[in-house]
């Protein structure tokens, strides 16, 4: 699993969660680090947020569903942004799903369970 935020510790509070939960976690703090990233550890699940210096989420997600690994990878865009939409703009940059944080623990696990069965697909 891919954790993508330029704030830290957000993305070093997804991490131990789902390192809890029983995830292998990479961190990227950028949109062009979470590219390489995708590439070269080839996740089945991206946690991204959307606001990011350099290359955003939007920019990041459409980059890494350009690679044939990409297309099977399952990415949630995380905002601070929850109107419609926010969610369909991420729908439209090529988003599985949207979530807003800060996000508990309870939604965080939910949020992966939906995914899984997608993953590949």
């Amino acid at each position: 699993m891919l954790v993508v935020d330029d704030n830290e510790d957000i993305a070093l509070s997804m991490s131990m969660i789902l390192k809890k939960i029983g995830h292998t976690v990479v961190v990227a703090n950028d949109g062009e680090h979470a590219v390489a990233m995708a590439e070269s550890f080839r996740p089945d699940v991206i946690l991204m947020d959307i606001g990011m210096p350099r290359m955003n989420g939007y920019e990041a997600c459409a980059t890494i569903r350009k690679t044939e690994h990409g297309k099977r990878i399952h990415i949630i865009a995380v905002s601070g942004w929850g109107q419609e939409e926010d969610r369909k703009k991420s729908q439209d940059a090529g988003f599985d799903g949207h979530v807003v944080k800060p996000m508990e623990k309870a939604t965080l696990e939910r949020v992966i369970a939906e995914a899984k069965p997608h993953v590949g697909a």
